[in-house]
């Protein structure tokens, strides 16, 4: 079939449904997600980078989790409070691929990030002699920007082979755009960008997520060769990654089969409730179990605050 037979359409339609004035309430309920999710991460970032006795590895890579919450939030929550607000149900084709290329980059590198985490977590506490040199400042830098480039590049793939389909319908399932919402309205045959796109979920969701098990079976190891004390100061510096980690791989898990395999099967407020699982939780249980977990950081959260408290009140004196 000729591609040129089915232009790429200028607009396509939002699965927000009959709403009605709800419409508000939901606008106001994403505007104060995302004010809560800019203070969250940006409070953990902002002490990462003001103190020097936090500018360790394991500290920027929550930091960067945190900027990639960021990232990623940011993608959708003005969009979506701009629509539900002023009753937008469409949004322009361009808009909608370059939404899907942010959304989708953000939730790789979360699991890249994760998976560079668990890296660092099993150098500390399996080397700890050599921690130092193999995670020095340089290296920091080149795990992160793999992390990300790693994303960008398979991503970037991905979306030249869905922009390359015609598409013959215009209404997107979700409230926001993703690849699998796009390439679902093509009229063509989709069988590559099918299998390129389970290639990618598997890399996200079966070698990263082993990649992690097989680091922390080594620390388990370690630790139960270890005394009391150690066994506790690894638990302490695990335990969020652990969290974290868990909760994201099983969120990915279940949106990917929900959306890919039964996308109608349930009702309308629960889709929408499900489909933004994923840009909500992390960016808000992150610096939460961080800001909460790491002794380190909750001190410093607290200072900055109560630091910027008593400016105020200087002020007003």
């Amino acid at each position: 079939m000729d591609n040129h037979s089915y232009p790429h359409p200028s607009i396509l339609y939002l699965g927000f449904g009959e709403i009605g004035y709800f419409r508000y309430i939901y606008s106001v309920i994403a505007l104060f997600v995302y004010m809560l999710i800019l203070l969250f991460n940006c409070s953990v970032i902002t002490v990462v980078v003001l103190h020097k006795s936090l500018q360790e590895p394991m500290y920027i890579f929550i930091a960067t989790l945190c900027v990639n919450g960021l990232y990623g939030s940011s993608s959708f929550f003005p969009s979506l409070f701009v629509d539900l607000f002023f009753k937008i149900d469409t949004i322009s084709y361009v808009g909608c691929v370059t939404q899907v290329f942010c959304i989708h980059t953000y939730l790789g590198c979360e699991m890249t990030i994760l998976t560079v985490m668990a890296y660092d977590r099993y150098v500390c506490i399996c080397n700890p002699l050599r921690y130092n040199n193999i995670m020095s400042l340089p290296s920091v830098a080149k795990l992160i920007v793999s992390a990300w480039l790693y994303t960008i590049v398979l991503v970037g793939i991905h979306l030249v082979l869905t922009i390359r389909l015609p598409l013959c319908d215009r209404i997107i399932l979700k409230i926001y755009c993703d690849n699998w919402s796009v390439v679902r309205l093509s009229c063509v045959d989709t069988t590559v960008n099918n299998g390129y796109g389970l290639f990618i979920a598997s890399t996200f969701i079966a070698l990263m997520p082993i990649l992690i098990i097989c680091s922390y079976i080594r620390i388990l190891r370690v630790c139960m060769r270890s005394s009391r004390d150690f066994r506790a100061k690894a638990l302490q510096t695990c335990t969020p990654h652990l969290i974290t980690i868990t909760n994201y791989a099983s969120n990915l898990l279940f949106e990917l089969l929900v959306y890919r395999f039964i996308p109608t099967e349930f009702p309308f407020e629960l889709r929408m409730v499900m489909s933004v699982q994923l840009l909500v939780g992390p960016p808000i249980i992150n610096p939460l179990i961080y800001g909460l977990k790491m002794k380190e950081i909750r001190i410093r959260i607290i200072q900055l605050y109560h630091l910027q408290s008593s400016k105020v009140n200087t002020n007003k004196l």
